[in-house]
């Protein structure tokens, strides 16, 4: 059965109220699939029996549930390698020379998911002589509790170990448990992972670096421009911003501006 636009409308505004993302019409399609499993385990045949039974009370369990079914959750290890990999030598190669006085290092993977984005950077620094010593701090957010409750057990299925991760990384980082992977503690030490809001406060301290990658999209233009005077809040003068392959700040915020050396990383202003 076809959904109602009184139904998806109700979804889309139980969304953009609690997150501020929007279900942009490309996404709305995919909703009653999104969905299927949360209906089958509370009872509900229909997604409008679902939305009645919310009734507004957008604070309740049941709001929780559906906004963390709706937030995307795609992502996967060394995720655009070609652009991580820019940012962990050269990004990181700038960021190595300035720091050498403190040898410490922060890092904010903003919108991280289910984790691979923060595990990538771990391995990726790990495997870098230069960085021998260092203190290192990742700090992993996502809005989403379900996700983060995932990224801090580290244990990946399958399917998610073969999308990006090199099998030598799987092989030397990586136990197995059953048919999933468990990645090793000390991949796992560096990093913190908080539930978070990016149009909050952000953590304390300031980031050397923040990567905040395929988020924007789901932000109408003013909230962009909110996240990003977030971001600039939290990054050191002299920090690096990476955005995702298709996002820009152009006519989107004059708090950052493009790194005059290294292409499709930001400064702030």
């Amino acid at each position: 059965m076809e959904m109602t636009p009184i139904a998806v409308s109700a979804l889309a505004g139980l969304l953009e109220r609690r997150t501020g993302q929007q279900l942009v019409a490309g996404r709305r399609w995919r909703i009653e699939t999104i969905l299927k499993p949360l209906l089958r385990d509370l009872g509900f045949e229909t997604i409008e029996a679902l939305v009645i039974r919310l009734r507004g009370d957008e604070a309740s369990p049941l709001a929780d549930k559906i906004v963390d079914a709706l937030l995307n959750n795609e992502t996967f290890f060394f995720r655009d390698l070609s652009c991580f990999h820019h940012f962990t030598s050269e990004g990181l190669g700038l960021l190595h020379a300035a720091r050498l006085g403190q040898r410490r290092l922060r890092i904010w993977s903003a919108g991280c998911s289910t984790g691979q984005e923060a595990y990538s950077l771990s391995l990726a620094i790990g495997a870098q002589p230069r960085f021998a010593g260092w203190d290192i701090g990742i700090f992993a957010t996502d809005l989403s509790a379900e996700a983060i409750g995932r990224a801090r057990e580290g244990l990946f299925n399958q399917f998610e170990v073969q999308r990006g991760l090199p099998i030598t990384d799987l092989m030397r980082h990586f136990v197995q448990e059953g048919e999933a992977w468990r990645i090793k503690p000390g991949v796992r030490a560096p990093i913190t992972f908080l539930q978070h809001n990016l149009l909050s406060p952000p953590p304390p301290g300031r980031f050397d670096a923040i990567l905040c990658r395929n988020v924007m999209l789901y932000f109408s233009p003013q909230r962009q421009r909110m996240v990003f005077s977030r971001l600039r809040e939290a990054i050191a003068k002299d920090g690096l911003l990476m955005l995702g392959a298709g996002e820009t700040i152009l006519g989107q915020t004059d708090d950052f501006a493009s790194d005059r050396e290294l292409k499709g990383l930001y400064r702030p202003v």
